[in-house]
């Protein structure tokens, strides 16, 4: 996490900014108290089985939630997520698999939009890779649900998808003009490595009016919070894990959207959206792998 933090400057020189305030939602497999993310949460919702107590049986969603607002205390700051001063939300839609079906995610999107205003949800992390449905009306039903959450003020940000590098392999919701579409790309590092998250990011289509995805982030190799630490006398061990894939890049995205809330707490999301992609570092990379390019903490902080 140290990595992602050096590349993408996430400190505000003047008066650092935490997120202070702001609310992200996760959906995702789950959630547990890991010692990073104690009192982070404001609620747990089961929407696979049905459980009350807070629970991760896969890890992706508690590694998720350690990018977005871990506050680094067992590496002493070092594995810091981008904005630790964040609250949130889970919704568990995956099960221990990573698997989930369309109808536990409209069962989510509608309990976000129904609970928008108890938890002051500002922003949704869908960094669940949506490929294509087989049934045109789920697939209809589900970005029409994103979309009616994006147009009640709330910023969405998903995944592009591990499907890449083909033309036309974004997820299948992340091809809406009313969500933020993260890639991944690790700038300089990785370049020499046939595993960097950039030869599977999921690609826009290279001739539509629409550039897609909007940013990338940094995802190979992402150090964040493991689900399945131990406790040992006292001491904490494996409490950190490396994951890599556009899941990873996404979070940081929602991250720096917290940041930017907590200093700019009346911006609506199209102008964030606005903001993120005039801010973003160009890469020389193809439109449909770069977007705009990569997220830029600092000049999206800045005061314009």
């Amino acid at each position: 996490m140290q990595r992602v933090l050096e590349q993408i400057e996430a400190r505000f020189e003047e008066k650092e900014v935490t997120g202070q305030g702001v609310t992200v939602a996760v959906l995702d497999t789950g959630f547990v108290r890991h010692p990073d993310l104690l009192g982070k949460i404001l609620c747990f919702k089961d929407f696979v089985n049905n459980r009350r107590l807070m629970y991760d049986d896969n890890g992706h969603g508690t590694h998720v939630c350690g990018i977005v607002c871990g506050d680094g205390s067992l590496s002493g700051g070092r594995c810091r997520g981008i904005a630790p001063g964040a609250n949130l939300v889970v919704g568990k839609v995956l099960d221990e698999k990573g698997d989930g079906s369309t109808e536990h995610m409209l069962e989510a999107l509608k309990w976000i939009l129904d609970n928008k205003e108890q938890y002051r949800i500002r922003i949704l992390n869908i960094s669940v890779g949506i490929g294509d449905l087989k049934e045109a009306e789920k697939e209809r039903a589900l970005r029409s649900r994103i979309e009616e959450i994006w147009d009640s003020g709330i910023t969405v940000i998903c995944a592009a998808g591990n499907k890449g590098p083909e033309n036309g392999s974004i997820s299948s919701i992340g091809g809406s003009d009313k969500v933020i579409t993260v890639g991944c790309h690790d700038g300089r590092f990785y370049m020499d490595s046939p595993g960097r998250c950039a030869s599977y990011s999921g690609r826009g289509t290279a001739l539509s009016p629409i550039r897609k995805p909007d940013v990338v982030a940094p995802g190979t190799d992402i150090m964040s919070c493991n689900a399945f630490y131990r406790k040992n006398h006292g001491a904490v061990n494996h409490a950190y894990v490396k994951k890599s894939g556009t899941s990873m890049a996404t979070p940081i995205v929602s991250g720096a959207a917290a940041l930017t809330f907590s200093k700019f707490p009346f911006m609506s999301n199209e102008e964030f959206k606005q903001k993120l992609t005039m801010t973003a570092t160009d890469l020389g990379e193809a439109w449909n792998l770069q977007g705009w390019g990569m997220v830029n903490v600092r000049r999206l902080l800045e005061i314009s």
